[in-house]
């Protein structure tokens, strides 16, 4: 049985290390801030979530919290925006977060939590805004700098850390499945090929899953060439283009056999296959 020391600041470092420990890829890193998980989805029954949020710098961080909107672009990057695109619903007006700001010593955690409250008569669908955790400097008293040179202009840059996750909120029964179009494979001179296709979502929520792409030679033997984690289609939109650099096996110079393409959502129970494509070297 575990023993936890009833001291605040080392339960603190013991939860900082356990769910590195046992988490390790439900973690988003930026900067010397660790969080997870990395995706909240609250739908059903479940009206709070809890996020872990650690520091695993050597110095005490600051960092405020807000709601932001984002839309995302065909290629998968993510553009804020003000206003929803057609069909886009924002979850910011239902969702209730504490705290709003956060001071973290070295190898200190916090939770923050994150919970919806649904309005009378809430219109179904799917509705997402991202959480932001934005780092603020640290102020450094007036006059604690001393400059060798007083007659030159001093410049201090300061790198501001910022990082989001999703919060989606479903209500209804929702429904969405997605296919895999459009195969192609882009030779690279000197390097392996990039393999490009696109994601066709349908329905009325957003999926997420794993990419894997499997090499099949003549005899039939399979060996993992590529691989992408995590990767979302948004609602609303449709379509996501992808392109993953493969990572031939020794020998292998993608002139023969096949390339075997599958996306499944990231559920590790009870994985559900979206979609299975196969792409044949001519």
């Amino acid at each position: 049985m575990l023993s936890v020391n009833r001291d605040n600041g080392h339960q603190k470092k013991l939860y900082v290390f356990l769910f590195l420990l046992f988490f390790p890829f439900i973690i988003q890193a930026q900067g010397d801030l660790l969080i997870t998980p990395h995706r909240v989805v609250l739908e059903g029954n479940k009206q709070i979530e809890e996020i872990m949020v650690a520091n695993i710098g050597l110095d005490t961080a600051f960092y405020s919290i807000s709601l932001i909107e984002y839309r995302m672009t065909d290629d998968g990057s993510l553009q804020e925006i003000t206003e929803p695109m057609p069909g886009q619903k924002f979850a910011s007006p239902i969702l209730r977060y504490f705290p709003r700001s956060i001071e973290l010593a070295p190898n200190e955690s916090q939770v923050v939590r994150v919970q919806v409250r649904r309005m009378p008569n809430q219109e179904e669908g799917e509705y997402r805004s991202h959480l932001y955790f934005r780092g603020v400097p640290r102020q450094e008293p007036l006059g604690n700098e001393a400059s060798a040179d007083t007659t030159g202009i001093g410049i201090r840059l300061i790198p501001i850390y910022g990082i989001s996750i999703p919060v989606i909120v479903r209500i209804g029964n929702l429904t969405a499945s997605c296919t895999i179009s459009d195969v192609s494979l882009e030779p690279n001179e000197g390097q392996p090929p990039t393999l490009k296709f696109v994601l066709n979502r349908q329905g009325s929520k957003s999926v997420y899953g794993d990419i894997s792409v499997d090499y099949a030679d003549a005899q039939g033997k399979r060996t993992n060439v590529g691989l992408v984690r995590g990767l979302a289609v948004y609602t609303p939109n449709t379509i996501r283009k992808i392109s993953i650099p493969l990572t031939p096996p020794e020998g292998v110079q993608f002139d023969r056999g096949k390339l075997v393409i599958r996306f499944t959502d990231a559920n590790e129970a009870k994985p559900q296959l979206f979609d299975e494509k196969e792409w044949t070297f001519p």
